[in-house]
């Protein structure tokens, strides 16, 4: 049975970096954390494992974060998901900062699926979305 969620890809970048993020253009991104919402209605513990890898296709935004992060760390909303467009309300309501806009949201309108993280404003999050982390296996 393939499950179906939410989830939050951490993703740790340990300097300033410039990215080429597909059609969306090129940006500078601050060392940092950044927090990408996003949905795997369709599969999400391939998904995830997907984002996780370094070695794939570039696809889907995310992949060209993941693929020049430090590290990465996944967080899903199972069973009874919270949907990803809510997720991103969320996140702002936490205080994390909207990032590119455009990011990970072409199929809705939201302003961003991206954003910029601390350790408190992460916390509140994780806390009031009850998302556990990801492990595989």
């Amino acid at each position: 049975m393939r499950r179906k969620g939410t989830y939050v890809i951490l993703i740790f970048l340990g300097s300033d970096t410039e990215i080429r993020v597909g059609a969306l253009g090129t940006f500078r991104f601050s060392e940092g954390v950044y927090c990408y919402v996003g949905s795997a209605l369709g599969g999400l513990d391939p998904r995830i494992r997907r984002h996780l890898r370094k070695d794939k296709v570039l696809k889907w935004h995310a992949d060209y974060l993941t693929t020049r992060a430090d590290s990465c760390r996944a967080y899903i909303s199972y069973p009874d998901y919270i949907p990803e467009c809510d997720l991103a309300r969320i996140a702002v309501a936490c205080g994390m900062e909207p990032s590119v806009k455009g990011f990970g949201c072409s199929d809705c309108g939201c302003y961003t699926h991206l954003f910029m993280t601390d350790d408190d404003s992460l916390e509140t999050f994780l806390r009031r979305t009850e998302m556990t982390e990801f492990i595989d296996g």
